[in-house]
């Protein structure tokens, strides 16, 4: 360890988080009863969405959203925002009601969110990669009675309309004119085209109450087994993000001994985002989407993940902060053009959503030596954040996604849920907060069994250290058990991480008559690179025990494929051993 790690840090997490959330101070907390149970909330926070529309409107003619060649301003945002609202109330949207939004990121996609939300409906925003069927599921689960598609979910949702029974409506952006039916509205009918938006009417804010603990999103969970769920979440689950982000990059200086920056956002240079992560997920609408609104910030939106496109959009953009999960990190390190493209207006690379190996933080450091490596852990139940971690921090803990912020608490609990254990011990991690959400959307059973008492059970199986710091080490469905030992599948992704030739891993189980499960793992190699079977199996057995060393290992000529959350699907990759036993 060197000189400046020996020094780090000048303050503790402890010291730390109580001056930043004191009285007076910008992050203040205090306590409030929500379903009745005392939690500690951001004091500063904006209570609803509609608070937050009202400071993003005040950035005016600031950049938003860019996309491709369109460029929309805040004040065109929230102009199309409120048309979408007006209309919405027009056709008889009263509070409460489901409005599904099914879209890949354009500007639409904030502006319908927010007009739903000021109209007082829940917005259902569902996974743009889901087929016709699951779709259907995801209406008909919601009860949405309004939907907003683009034109590739409406060619995959025609066939389906007619099975959901509650919904009324459809408004469909990006060519559409592909299609005529009662139904169907076409959205530039209602707002305009995109680059029409800063001629709309200012509009009025329709005259509906809001408060911070009304219903406000459905966001499904990722559904890597079974049915995928609606979290019902509240205006200040939300908006907790906010706070959560800005105490995260505070801390750091005062953990640095260096005084916190105080910093307006409306004169400040605004933060531009590189969003490669879908808004329908909660890392890109609740950690993103309402931070950036927040501080006036621009979101530079890709149609797909492209490693080269967005180091070219970084470089035009000067984008400065990137990220997602961490595939996307992986590819921008590994990329093979990175050269050629100036990169230097980074300042931040994060990601969360699935467990990163520590050699990853290594090399982003490396690489990109003036941006700050950053993680963290949250779910679609927490409202994304709940543990942030970067820095220094980071560096000197790279296996870990940080602490708690400071309105969450973290337990490690027995399988059973009987009893908590002490510290360094691996069990259930649960989580509670104003980040948790309500439950599960008309799922009774489901909700009781994983919400107790303030507390979400998360199904990932975790630690704590001393000083608060989780180190989530796989998700309970995952772990293998052979022969009566516990197999960690991150710890044995890690190791196979530390080879230079691979860049993404999958250690999942294969069946055995008398031990039950052996390791076995596939692996996908960064383009011109070659390493054989043996060579990573022996990389794994000088690290860990012989146990935990994959029977055998498959090369994957693709990425692995994963959900829209950055999740392995795991379900998917265990077919692959299965067949080849079948073979």
């Amino acid at each position: 360890m060197d000189a400046a790690a020996k020094a780090w840090p000048v303050m503790s997490i402890s010291r730390a988080h109580a001056l930043l959330t004191a009285p007076g101070a910008r992050f203040e907390i205090e306590d409030v009863p929500i379903r009745g149970i005392k939690t500690r909330v951001w004091k500063n926070v904006p209570p609803t969405l509609r608070e937050l529309f009202f400071i993003a409107r005040c950035y005016g003619e600031r950049e938003f959203v860019v996309n491709d060649g369109e460029r929309v301003t805040y004040e065109s945002f929230a102009r199309a925002s409120l048309a979408m609202a007006a209309d919405l109330r027009s056709r008889g949207v009263v509070k409460g009601d489901r409005v599904a939004i099914i879209a890949r990121n354009i500007p639409e996609w904030p502006a319908v969110f927010f007009g739903a939300a000021l109209a007082g409906a829940v917005v259902t925003p569902l996974n743009a990669w889901w087929t016709g069927a699951e779709l259907e599921y995801g209406l008909v689960d919601s009860g949405a009675k309004i939907a907003f598609v683009d034109t590739e979910r409406l060619g995959r949702l025609t066939e389906h309309f007619g099975k959901c029974g509650a919904l009324e409506r459809v408004y469909v952006c990006r060519n559409a004119e592909v299609v005529r039916r009662p139904m169907v509205t076409r959205l530039e009918d209602v707002t305009g085209g995109v680059a029409d938006w800063s001629a709309l009417p200012a509009g009025e804010i329709p005259d509906v109450p809001l408060d911070a603990d009304d219903d406000a999103t459905i966001l499904y969970t990722s559904g890597t087994t079974g049915m995928a769920k609606g979290a019902l979440g509240t205006h200040r689950n939300m908006l907790s993000n906010i706070m959560a982000v800005g105490l995260s990059g505070a801390r750091n200086f005062l953990r640095r001994g260096e005084p916190v920056p105080m910093m307006d956002p409306m004169t400040a240079p605004p933060r531009i985002t590189l969003l490669s992560i879908p808004l329908f997920h909660a890392t890109g609408c609740f950690a993103v989407l309402g931070p950036t609104m927040m501080v006036g910030g621009k979101l530079v939106l890709m149609h797909k993940w492209d490693p080269e496109l967005a180091m070219q959009l970084i470089e035009r953009e000067k984008v400065n902060q990137a990220g997602g999960v961490p595939t996307i990190a992986w590819q921008l390190l590994e990329h093979p053009a990175r050269a050629k493209y100036d990169l230097s207006s980074l300042e931040t690379v994060s990601y969360g959503g699935a467990p990163s190996a520590p050699e990853l933080v290594r090399k982003l450091k490396t690489t990109f030596p003036n941006s700050l490596p950053g993680n963290g852990w949250g779910m679609t139940e927490t409202s994304a954040t709940c543990t942030l971690h970067s820095g220094e921090d980071y560096l000197n803990r790279p296996d870990s996604c940080g602490p708690a912020v400071p309105v969450c608490d973290l337990k490690i609990m027995s399988i059973d849920g009987a009893r908590e254990l002490p510290v360094g011990e691996v069990g259930e991690l649960w989580a509670r907060g104003p980040n948790v959400v309500k439950g599960y959307w008309n799922k009774p059973k489901e909700t009781a069994h994983s919400f107790v008492d303030g507390w979400i059970r998360t199904g990932d199986l975790a630690r704590l250290d001393d000083e608060g710091f989780c180190y989530i080490i796989d998700r309970a469905k995952d772990m293998l058990i052979r022969g009566g030992e516990n197999i960690y599948c991150i710890e044995v992704e890690s190791a196979l991480y530390e080879h230079p030739a691979v860049i993404d891993a999958a250690v999942v189980p294969i069946p055995h008559h008398s031990l039950g499960e052996e390791p076995g793992a596939i692996v996908h190699l960064k383009a011109g690179m070659h390493v054989t079977e043996e060579e990573l199996r022996g990389l794994v057995a000088s690290k860990l025990a012989a146990f935990k060393v994959p029977v055998r290992i498959v090369f994957w000529k693709d990425p692995l494929p994963r959900n829209a959350n950055g999740k392995l699907m795991k379900v998917q990759l265990r077919k692959v051993f299965a067949q080849a036993a079948d073979a």
